[in-house]
């Protein structure tokens, strides 16, 4: 008979924060369109994580934590702000110049396919036959949806290869830190303290790779774009990274990727009115390939899961 205390407790610690962070990655690639223009990515980058690490500093305050890292701790610090808050950010951002959101968002969909290889190969985190098959309806219909775009999309086959290929490099420095989270010598940190130092750190690199690619710090006087600088940094960092990496660490990098195949759905919804994007018999079969991957592998126990070696 199942526990009810046991259901409650994986909806509060493992499904509600599932869907609020989907929610909000959702919704955060037509904010970073916006952000394109007057400011250089570099920048806009950079601006984002020096707000959410102050922000996390101020959480992890809050908390009673120190902020204090040992040597090890910011290690892992360093290389989860160099992999996920620079090289990862800086390429979807430069992506974004390329492609619509859609299609940035559609690509890194795919990040459940390095993120179970990479936990397989460092945590021992083997896949189950129930989410091998789930992450195979999965990808095909992600592969359904990024043929629409690229049969649909009114940039230039140069313009698209430049965005995928920044997408899938800005995909695989994310699940190599997705995955060096999760690792034992991590699990010891407080979050807010990992997340304050590593998006610190990031903002550092960011700010240097600005300074040498862009030029000097330029800003956008408009209300709106602070508005979604706010949000990108509050809500899409501080808060789904808060989120996102504790689950990460309870059911492996591999189901927690799943987001990413809902996020393209609501990206396209999105996109459908703020970018013209057009569904099609393809494109939504492909959606509901994606939505139906994911919720088979998210559902029920153990064979679903990804299981120690």
């Amino acid at each position: 008979m199942t526990n009810p205390a046991s259901g409650e407790h994986r909806f509060r610690e493992i499904i509600l924060p599932f869907i609020v962070f989907t929610a909000i990655w959702g919704s955060t690639w037509i904010v970073i369109r916006d952000q394109l223009g007057v400011v250089p990515p570099q920048w806009s980058v950079t601006y984002r994580f020096i707000l959410a690490a102050a922000a996390m500093a101020v959480i992890a305050r809050f908390k009673g934590h120190k902020l204090g890292l040992t040597r090890g701790g910011l290690g892992v610090a360093l290389f989860i702000g160099v992999t996920q808050f620079c090289l990862n950010f800086n390429a979807v951002y430069l992506a974004e110049r390329h492609v619509t959101s859609g299609v940035v968002a559609t690509v890194f969909a795919l990040l459940l396919i390095p993120n179970s290889l990479l936990a397989w190969a460092f945590l021992g985190q083997r896949p189950g036959l129930r989410f091998i098959a789930s992450a195979g309806i999965a990808v095909v219909g992600i592969a359904l949806m990024i043929v629409h775009e690229l049969h649909d999309s009114r940039a230039t086959t140069e313009q698209i290869f430049v965005g995928i290929g920044l997408t899938l490099f800005g995909m695989l420095a994310a699940s190599s830190s997705n995955v060096i989270q999760a690792r034992e010598e991590a699990r010891h940190m407080p979050m807010s303290v990992l997340l304050a130092w590593s998006m610190g750190i990031g903002a550092a690199i960011d700010a240097v790779v600005a300074l040498v690619v862009a030029g000097p710090p330029v800003f956008d006087p408009r209300p709106a774009y602070w508005l979604g600088l706010a949000y990108l940094s509050l809500a899409a960092s501080a808060l789904a990274f808060s989120l996102y990496f504790p689950v990460v660490r309870k059911i492996g990098p591999g189901k927690a990727a799943y987001s990413s195949a809902l996020v393209p759905i609501i990206a396209m919804a999105l996109s459908t009115g703020l970018e013209g994007y057009r569904w099609t018999l393809l494109a939504g079969a492909g959606a509901a390939l994606a939505l139906g991957g994911m919720m088979l592998a998210l559902s029920g126990g153990g064979k679903g899961r990804t299981t120690p070696r």
